[in-house]
C-alpha cells in the first residue's frame, strides 16, 4: 500500500467515524452524565466491538484474494456503492439533536458493555469492515501487514473522534448539540464520502 492509498484510506475511515450514529450518540450521551473519564469507558467499548468486527472481515478478506480476483473487485465495488449510500444518506437524511441524559455515575462494566453493545448491533459497522477495507488493499503485497497497519489506524481513529464526542457531551451536558449543527456535519461529511468513492472508483486494482 502506498502513501496515498493510505492517507485515502484514513480519511475516509475518519469521516465515516465522525459522521453522527449510534456510537457517537452514546459516547456523547453517556459521557454527559457520568464525566468525561469514565466516558473512555464506552470509547473502550466501541473500539473492542470493532477490533471483533475487523478480525472477522479481515479473515474473509485475505481467504476471498487468494480464492478470487473477480471476487475481489465485486466487494471493491460494493464498497464504492456503499461509500455513495453513505453519502446520500448524510447529505438528505433528517437531522436530530445529538441529546444528552444525565443519570449518574455508572459502573464502568456497564459503560464498556453499552459501547460494545451499540456498535456490535450495528451491521453498518460490519458492513463499513467488509465492504471498504478491500479496495485498499495492495494485491502485489503481503497482505496481513496491511490489515494490520489499517486495522491499528481505525482504532486510533476510533479513540480520537470518539473522545471528542464525550468532551462534547461533558461539556454541554442537558443541551444537546443542536439539530442545525448535525446537518452542517452531515452535509460535510456526505460530500467528503461521495468525494472518496469517486477517488476510489477510479483506482485499478
Amino acid at each position: 500500500m502506498d502513501l496515498t492509498t493510505f492517507l485515502l484510506f484514513v480519511a475516509t475511515t475518519f469521516v465515516v467515524i465522525l459522521t453522527p450514529g449510534p456510537a457517537a450518540i452514546a459516547v456523547t450521551s453517556l459521557a454527559a452524565g457520568n464525566g468525561l473519564s469514565r466516558g473512555l469507558f464506552v470509547i473502550a467499548g466501541v473500539a473492542c466491538a470493532n477490533t471483533v468486527f475487523f478480525a472477522l472481515s479481515a479473515l474473509g478478506i485475505s481467504a476471498m484474494i487468494i480464492a478470487s480476483d473477480t471476487l475481489f473487485m465485486l466487494i471493491k465495488w460494493i464498497g464504492v456503492g456503499y461509500l455513495i449510500y453513505l453519502g446520500i444518506g448524510a447529505i438528505t437524511g433528517k437531522s436530530t439533536t445529538l441529546t444528552v441524559r444525565p443519570g449518574g455515575e455508572r459502573p464502568a462494566t456497564h459503560l464498556f458493555s453499552r459501547g460494545f453493545v451499540v456498535e456490535f448491533a450495528n451491521p453498518k459497522a460490519l458492513l463499513y469492515f467488509a465492504a471498504i477495507l478491500p479496495q485498499f488493499l495492495d494485491t502485489a503485497a503481503p497482505i496481513a501487514p496491511q490489515i494490520a497497519i489499517m486495522g491499528a489506524t481505525t482504532l486510533v481513529l476510533d479513540c480520537l473522534v470518539y473522545t471528542i464526542y464525550a468532551a462534547l457531551g461533558h461539556g454541554i451536558s442537558r443541551s444537546g448539540i443542536p439539530g442545525r449543527v448535525v446537518r452542517v456535519l452531515d452535509r460535510c461529511a456526505g460530500g467528503a464520502l461521495l468525494f472518496a468513492a469517486y477517488k476510489m472508483a477510479r483506482v485499478t486494482a
